[in-house]
C-alpha cells in the first residue's frame, strides 16, 4: 500500500466519523499522551495559583476575586482544549456552537436572576418594627 493509499483512506474515516468522535493528532498541541500530560500540568500550575491568591497577601485584597475569575477562565480553556479537544478547527463547528448555546443560556439566567432580584428590591416597602414582630 503506498502512502497516498493510507491518505485517502485516513481521510474518508474522517468524513466518516460524528460530531465529538473526532481523533486528535500526535503533531496538535493538544494531541496525544503529551497534550494530555501538558494539560494536567497547566491545570495544576492554575490550581496551585489559585490558592496562592486566596490564600496570601500576595495580590490586593480586594482584586483576589478578579485573580481568582480569571484563572477559573484560564482553567476552563485549559480543559475545554487539552482534554475535551475543543478546537478551531472545521470538525469541531458544532462542538463551538453548542458550547456558545450553553454560555448564552447561563449568562441568560444568571442576569434575569440578578435583574428579578434588583426589582424585587426597589420594590419592597421597608418593614417597619411591629411588621417584623408579627414575622414567624
Amino acid at each position: 500500500m503506498s502512502e497516498m493509499d493510507s491518505r485517502n483512506e485516513d481521510m474518508l474515516d474522517r468524513r466518516d466519523s460524528a460530531p465529538g468522535e473526532e481523533r486528535s493528532e500526535e503533531h496538535e498541541v493538544a494531541g496525544g499522551l503529551s497534550g494530555y500530560l501538558l494539560g494536567f500540568g497547566l491545570a495544576m500550575l492554575l490550581s496551585v495559583a489559585s490558592f496562592i491568591a486566596a490564600q496570601t497577601d500576595l495580590i490586593y485584597q480586594p482584586a483576589v476575586i478578579s485573580a481568582l475569575t480569571v484563572l477559573a477562565i484560564a482553567q476552563m480553556g485549559v480543559h475545554l482544549v487539552f482534554f475535551l479537544h475543543l478546537t478551531t478547527g472545521p470538525d469541531n463547528t458544532n462542538n463551538v456552537l453548542a458550547l456558545a448555546f450553553g454560555v448564552l443560556i447561563v449568562t441568560l439566567v444568571v442576569l434575569g436572576s440578578v435583574w428579578i432580584m434588583n426589582h424585587l428590591s426597589q420594590n419592597m416597602g421597608a418593614m417597619d418594627a411591629h411588621q417584623a414582630h408579627m414575622m414567624p
